[in-house]
């Protein structure tokens, strides 16, 4: 096989089972802010016990994070020695940054907010969870900060063939930056929304009615209700950036092959980029113009500009397409639940099952848009500066097929070691608030250790 792209197929494979656990952390940890904050006024228990129960999920996924993460940067040396040898001068800073930053900020005051709770004054509790909050944001800023440089480079200087700074303001909010980072910010708070609001519905299903239960899931649905459409804003905004700085990506996403006014919105086509054609194609007249160019006789780029410089279209055509219908489906929930509990006061049997369902869906939704956003921008590993050919290493393809074989076992027992955990504390239940914290710490390291195999 090829070495490149078994080199990428492990990268892939590296992010893709590490931006699940950020795409938690970033949202969860506001809203155990909102939990710990309407405790502090009303003194309603059941925000503290919902408060309780979820930091045992946030430990548990900012733990998974962190040790993926170290993998992640590891391949940067053993794949990818080209990357850091032409824009090192870039993308090291920006990664220490957020080290210093965000990381050394979350992992201070995460042991305040996970043991503090009577240790410390109220207060200095309260700021303990909000600073992690404010770390997890900022983590995503510095590496939002970084990925969308390599998707629109600004800032720099070219000097002997390497990389350097020139602008550190401009290489920060490079022109796709703002869209990027408000497209994460809202995809971890969807993430989190159907997360919370399905085990709080399957803990509903299996008769625990309790307060906390029932106050987590109302937040939660009404937290989506309000996100999606927002996000559905986001990301037009964040299309529209594309087509400008990117457009090769939006034809392909599009599998708009002539460029041309009047281009119709594909819903389903099987894209048949040998032939450069769509078989079985259902289309709306004029709707990709009209999104795209908010004309309907506006021109849209096709793939006849980019011949032979393109990204690959399938993957982009159904990526697309599974995180907007993903979306939609977001939307017609949320609404229907919040609807639902605004009229009942309480979830039924049909909704509650359709939030279980709907549990791990921001998952889905967040990886089809990282598959979109980093396929897209082929053949670039940094958009008109380095080839994704020209950063690889030269490491046999047997080793390379050997660890990721080795990577892919590992993460498909850890995956489903963590839902497995998911789901056995929500069977449990929250442990009383007047338990020790510590308590709760066990409760879920335990679990995780069951999960596992472990004794």
């Amino acid at each position: 096989m090829d070495p490149l792209a078994l080199a990428r197929i492990q990268f892939a494979a590296n992010i893709s089972f590490h931006i699940l656990f950020p795409a938690i952390t970033i949202g969860l940890g506001w809203v155990l802010l909102y939990f710990k904050l309407r405790y502090v006024r009303s003194r309603d228990m059941a925000w503290m016990d919902a408060y309780r129960f979820w930091t045992k999920i946030f430990a548990l996924s900012f733990a998974m994070g962190v040790v993926s993460g170290i993998t992640m940067s590891f391949q940067f040396g053993t794949n990818w020695p080209g990357f850091m040898e032409k824009v090192g001068n870039v993308a090291g800073p920006l990664l220490a940054y957020e080290v210093l930053t965000a990381f050394f900020l979350e992992a201070v005051f995460l042991g305040i907010m996970l043991f503090g709770f009577r240790r410390v004054p109220g207060w200095v509790h309260t700021l303990a969870t909000f600073l992690v909050a404010a770390g997890t944001t900022l983590s995503a800023f510095w590496i939002i900060a970084l990925n969308s440089w390599m998707q629109t480079p600004a800032g720099y200087d070219i000097r002997d063939g390497v990389i350097h700074a020139a602008d550190w303001w401009a290489i920060v909010f490079n022109p796709s930056m703002p869209y990027r980072l408000v497209h994460m910010l809202l995809a971890s708070g969807l993430t989190v929304s159907f997360l919370v609001a399905g085990l709080s519905a399957y803990r509903w299903l299996r008769g625990d009615r309790a307060d906390a239960v029932k106050r987590a899931l109302g937040t939660a649905v009404r937290l989506a209700a309000i996100l999606i459409p927002i996000q559905i804003f986001a990301g037009d905004q964040h299309g529209l950036n594309t087509l400008e700085h990117q457009p090769a990506k939006v034809a392909a996403m599009e599998a708009n092959w002539t460029t041309g006014a009047n281009v119709p919105l594909i819903l389903f086509a099987w894209p048949d980029e040998a032939n450069r054609t769509n078989h079985f194609e259902i289309a709306i007249p004029d709707g990709a113009s009209l999104i795209l160019t908010h004309d309907p006789d506006g021109v849209v780029p096709g793939l006849d500009q980019f011949e032979g410089n393109h990204p690959p279209v399938a993957p982009l055509f159904w990526g697309f397409r599974i995180m907007v219908g993903i979306g939609l489906l977001m939307l017609a929930v949320s609404w229907w639940g919040t609807w639902r509990l605004w009229r009942r006061k309480e979830a039924s049997p049909w909704l509650a099952r359709a939030l279980v369902a709907m549990t791990f869906s921001g998952w889905i939704a967040t990886l089809a848009g990282w598959y979109v956003t980093e396929i897209g921008r082929q053949p670039w590993l940094v958009t008109g500066v380095l080839t994704t050919a020209d950063a690889a290493s030269k490491t046999p393809a047997p080793m390379i097929l050997t660890t990721l074989l080795m990577y892919l076992a590992t993460y498909a027992v850890l995956l489903g070691a963590y839902v497995t955990v998911l789901f056995y504390l929500a069977r449990i239940g929250a442990k009383p608030t007047g338990e020790p914290e510590e308590g709760a710490i066990q409760t879920t390291l335990g679990a995780a250790n069951v999960a596992a195999g472990g004794n």
